[in-house]
C-alpha cells in the first residue's frame, strides 16, 4: 500500500524508493517470509514488486460537516414523517392499508427510512436511461420530477455524446456494430436469441463447449465452465462447493454476490479484514487449533473468499501472501476476477498474471464476461475434476438457462481477440492502452489534490467526495454543464461517511477525452472544494493497517 506523503507501504511496512539494477536477469527477495522469484523471458516466476496503493484520510473538518449532512438530513426526515403521519403534507412511500392494521407490517417504517428522507432527495443521479451503446461516448434520455424524484417523466430530449466514465467497458468491446462482430450476427442467425433449456436438458451447444475450452485455454487451467450470469456464478455455485461443518473467510468488502452464496451455503462464515493477511491467519490459525464450535471438530472444508479487483476501493487482493497462508494452513482458495479478468496483467489474464503466479496455486478461479467482453455471463475454471463436479452439482447448471448464443459469440470474439487468435495484435494493444490511461488518470487526479483510493494499476478509480450534499451536485453538474456521465456511490454500498465518484478507465477512452473529463473534475473540485488531499495515511486501521487484526466479536 502506498503513503501518499513518499515511500511505499507493502504488507504495512515502509519501503524507500531505489533504484534496482537492471544487470542480473534473475533475482530473489523475500517479504513477509514469502520468497519470490522474478521473471525473465516469459518464464514462470513470483511477484516481486511492491503493492502499490492509497487509502488516504479525510481531513477533521470534512468528517464532521459530513456527519452534520447525514444528521440534518435525519432530522428534516423525522420532521416530514411527522408532517405525512398528519396528512400536512402527501406520502409517496409504500404504506399498509386500513384493512391490514392488525397484521405484522410489511413495510418496515424505520428501515425504510433512509430511503424515503435521504435517497430520495438525490435519486435522479441514479438508474439513468441510456439510449445507445456503452462506448466512451453515449446518449442519456432527459427527464425530469415534478414530486422530488418519486417518479419521473421523459422531456424527449436527448443529451448527445456523453463523455462516459461509468461503464465497465474496460477493453472497450462493448460499442456499436461493426464488420468484426459479422461473426455474432452469423450465429443469430443460425442459433437464434436464446436457448430455452438448462445445460442438464437440451441447452449445451456446440458454442458452450467451444467458448469454455477457449476460456481454459485463456487461463492455462484443465476446465471451465460458463454460466449465463455473473452474479449468480457466485451465489449459486458457493453452495456446492460448501455447506454445513466447512468454515468460509470471507474479506470484509467481498461484493454482495459472495456473500449471498456463503450464507445461502450453511456454511459458518467469518470476517477477516480487507486485504490483511494478518487478520486472515490469526483466523486461519484459530480455526485449525479450535475447530468447530461446541464440538471442536475438525472444519470439513476452510474456504477462503477474494476478489482480484475490489469495485469499490479499487484495491488488488495480496494474492502471494494469501497464497502462502492458504498452503500453511491447508485451506481453499475462490478468487473472484469480474474485474479484472481481461483488465490487469500485462496479457489481461488476470491477478495470477499480475503477480506471476501459476493458476493453478488458486483452487477456484471464478470470472465474468460482463467487463472485459462485453457480454454477459460468467465462468468457473480450475482442476477438471472440480469442473465436473459443478457440472452435476450447480444450481445454475441445474435450473437456470444456458448462455445464450450470440453472446457466446461475442466472448469468444473478445477472447480471440485478447489472445491474438485473429491474427491481429489490437487486443494486446487495448490491454495495454488500458493500463496506460489508467495510469494517467490515476496520477492526474492525484496531482490535483484529490483523495483517491487503490492500486495505481486498477481501472476502477473511486475519488472521495464523502457529503451526501456533494455527491448530487457533483453528479448533476458533470451531466448537465459537462456533459460527462459519472456513477456516484453512497451508503449502504460505501460506510456512510465515505460516499464517492467511482471512475471506469476504459482502453477506448482517448487522452483528449481524458483530459476533458480531468479539466471538467479540476473545476468541480475547485467549485465544490472536493481537493481534499493532505498526503497523510488513513487512520482507519483495520482496512489499511497490517499490523492491527483483532476483529469484533
Amino acid at each position: 500500500m502506498a503513503n501518499p506523503g513518499g515511500g511505499t507501504v507493502c504488507n504495512g511496512k515502509l519501503h524507500n524508493h531505489k533504484k534496482q539494477s537492471n544487470g542480473s536477469q534473475r533475482r530473489n527477495c523475500t517479504k513477509n517470509g514469502i520468497v519470490k522469484e522474478a521473471q525473465q523471458n516469459g518464464k514462470p516466476h513470483f511477484y516481486d514488486k511492491l503493492i502499490v496503493e492509497s487509502f488516504e484520510e479525510a481531513p477533521l473538518h470534512v468528517m464532521v460537516f459530513t456527519y452534520m449532512g447525514y444528521g440534518i438530513g435525519t432530522l428534516f426526515g423525522y420532521l416530514r414523517d411527522f408532517l405525512r403521519n398528519w396528512g400536512i403534507e402527501k406520502c409517496n412511500a409504500a404504506v399498509e392499508r386500513k384493512e391490514q392494521k392488525d397484521f405484522v407490517p410489511l413495510y418496515q417504517n424505520f428501515e425504510n427510512f433512509f430511503t424515503r428522507n435521504l435517497y430520495m432527495r438525490i435519486r435522479d443521479n441514479w438508474n439513468r436511461p441510456i439510449c445507445s451503446a456503452p462506448g466512451p461516448l453515449f446518449d442519456v434520455m432527459e427527464r425530469v420530477s415534478d414530486d422530488y424524484n418519486w417518479t419521473f417523466r421523459f422531456t424527449g430530449r436527448i443529451i448527445k455524446d456523453v463523455i462516459n466514465m461509468g461503464s465497465y467497458n474496460f477493453l472497450g468491446l462493448a460499442d456499436k456494430y461493426d464488420e468484426s462482430m459479422k461473426t455474432i450476427k452469423d450465429v443469430l442467425e443460425v442459433y437464434g436469441t436464446g436457448v430455452a433449456s438448462t445445460r442438464h436438458e437440451m441447452g449445451t451447444l456446440d458454442k458452450h463447449k467451444e467458448l469454455e475450452d477457449l476460456v481454459a485455454k485463456f487461463l492455462n487451467v484443465e476446465a471451465a465452465m460458463v454460466f449465463g450470469m455473473g452474479f449468480a456464478t457466485n451465489s449459486m455455485n458457493i453452495p456446492a462447493l460448501v455447506g454445513k461443518g466447512c468454515l468460509i473467510l470471507s474479506d470484509e468488502l467481498n461484493h454482495t454476490s459472495l456473500v449471498l452464496g456463503a450464507r445461502l451455503s450453511g456454511a459458518t462464515i467469518r470476517i477477516f479484514k480487507h486485504n490483511n493477511t494478518q487478520s486472515l491467519e490469526k483466523l486461519l490459525r484459530d480455526a485449525v487449533i479450535y475447530g468447530q464450535p461446541r464440538t471442536r471438530r475438525a472444519w470439513k472444508k476452510i474456504l477462503i473468499l477474494v476478489e482480484g479487483v475490489y469495485s469499490m476501493e479499487g484495491s488488488i487482493v495480496h494474492l502471494p501472501q494469501i497464497i502462502a497462508l492458504k498452503k500453511k494452513y491447508k485451506a481453499y482458495l475462490y478468487i473472484d476476477e469480474a474485474h479484472s479478468i481481461g483488465a490487469v496483467g500485462p496479457t489481461g489474464r488476470g491477478v495470477t498474471e499480475f503477480f506471476g503466479l501459476d493458476p493453478h496455486e488458486v483452487d477456484v478461479l471464478m470470472g465474468t464476461f460482463t467487463k472485459s467482453f462485453g457480454a454477459s455471463g460468467g465462468y468457473i475454471a480450475g482442476r477438471k475434476d472440480l469442473v465436473d463436479y459443478l457440472r452435476v452439482h450447480s444450481h445454475s447448471a441445474v435450473y437456470a438457462t444456458s448462455m445464450s448464443p450470440p453472446i457466446a459469440e461475442q466472448i469468444i470474439r473478445s477472447l480471440k481477440l485478447i489472445m491474438g487468435l485473429d491474427g491481429t495484435t489490437q487486443g494486446l494493444q487495448k490491454v495495454q492502452q488500458l493500463a496506460k490511461n489508467t495510469r494517467y488518470f490515476r496520477q492526474r487526479l492525484q496531482e490535483m489534490g484529490f483523495i483517491i483510493y487503490g492500486n495505481e494499476n486498477a481501472s476502477v478509480v473511486p475519488l472521495l467526495l464523502y457529503m451526501p450534499g456533494k455527491v448530487a451536485a457533483f453528479a448533476r453538474h458533470m451531466l448537465q454543464e459537462k456533459k460527462i456521465g459519472v456513477v456516484v456511490v453512497g451508503f449502504p454500498a460505501t460506510p456512510l461517511a465515505e460516499a464517492r465518484a467511482r471512475f471506469c478507465v476504459s482502453a477506448a477512452h482517448t487522452r483528449e477525452m481524458l483530459d476533458t473529463v480531468l479539466e471538467a473534475l479540476d473545476e468541480m473540485g475547485d467549485l465544490l472544494q472536493l481537493k481534499y488531499s493532505r498526503h497523510k495515511k488513513s487512520a482507519r486501521p483495520e482496512l489499511y493497517d497490517e499490523t492491527s487484526f483483532e476483529l469484533e466479536d
